[in-house]
């Protein structure tokens, strides 16, 4: 008799089904049982409102919560940056599996790179950090772009380069790697210039939160594709954001990364940016610490550098706080 499938629940765009296919393969490996993906469609996905206008925060994550709380599929696949910062208590955070590359990166015409677009040049990104950030490097290095503002598959946001609406796209290195479309890339924005939304290139795996037999073995089988060092720098990121009260899509960046000497990692540096769209006016801040061994140990790191960024005015910059 062969064991019974385990159900993954999915978003359905090409994205979603790359990456929840991958965690998919390694918990069959891990548990020796097939698992089947269950596609269910969220309202981020069929709202055409700017993620900003429909509350950014957990509308690509709402509709596959309800269906693990109702018990329809087993366990989630999330991009971690679209997961709200609070977690529920009938759900468990089981796994952050190794990260992907966080960066951002460009896709222009006749293969430009950013210091490269012509004066004027118009950058589509429906994301306000990248806004901020792209707006505040244009200004500071005497550069004219045009962000506009895009919603869109992977597919449509790089059919607006193709078909000469606009000059460029930004979009995130780690989606663009899961399907297989880094050669379409035209530049690889350093954290330097752009910092990454928290947790982005991380999954996040979810199942219930374990109150019988089956749900605690699950837990503990998907906990094995946990990476440590990888659930440390998000948990910092979105401590940090959490801390300014900020949702998914306010402009908040940030990044924790390990500082190693040799093969030694010895600390873990934390950045923090929050400015407004037009880039006017960012407050951007770091801290380095030693690398957190506990989940509060992380949370305190990114809690201290938003008090320090709230303290330098980064409230007043963010628009509408997240309630």
């Amino acid at each position: 008799m062969t064991e019974q499938a385990l159900r993954l629940g999915t978003r359905r765009s090409k994205l979603a089904m790359a990456q929840s296919g991958q965690v998919a393969d390694a918990v069959s490996q891990v548990t020796g049982r097939p698992v089947e993906l269950v596609e269910i469609t969220t309202y981020g996905d069929t709202s055409r409102e700017h993620l900003a206008q429909i509350g950014g925060t957990g509308v690509f994550v709402a509709a596959l919560r309800e269906a693990l709380v109702r018990g329809d599929v087993d366990f989630a696949v999330h991009s971690l940056k679209d997961l709200p910062t609070t977690q529920p208590d009938e759900l468990t955070l089981a796994a952050v599996p190794k990260r992907e590359d966080p960066r951002d990166v460009l896709i222009a015409r006749d293969g430009l790179t950013f210091t490269e677009l012509p004066a004027g040049a118009r950058v589509g990104t429906g994301s306000p950090r990248r806004m901020a950030q792209l707006n505040a490097y244009a200004r500071n290095h005497g550069m004219r772009i045009e962000t506009v503002p895009i919603r869109g598959n992977i597919d449509t946001r790089i059919g607006y380069v193709r078909s000469g609406e606009l000059d460029a796209v930004v979009l995130a290195a780690a989606g663009l790697n899961r399907i297989g479309r880094t050669s379409e890339v035209t530049d690889f924005l350093s954290v330097d210039t752009v910092l990454p939304a928290p947790g982005q290139g991380a999954l996040a795996v979810e199942c219930r939160t374990a109150d019988n037999a089956a749900d605690a073995a699950l837990t503990l089988a998907l906990a094995e594709l946990d990476d440590p060092f990888t659930r440390a720098a998000v948990t910092a990121e979105r401590a940090l954001l959490g801390a300014l009260e900020a949702g998914c899509s306010a402009p908040v960046g940030a990044l924790a990364d390990l500082q190693a000497d040799g093969q030694i990692v010895k600390e873990m540096r934390l950045r923090g940016v929050v400015g407004t769209t037009d880039g006017s006016t960012l407050v951007q801040l770091s801290t380095t610490g030693s690398v957190p061994e506990t989940h509060d140990q992380a949370m305190a790191l990114g809690r201290e550098l938003a008090s320090e960024m709230l303290a330098k005015g980064a409230a007043g910059l963010m628009g509408e706080r997240a309630q």
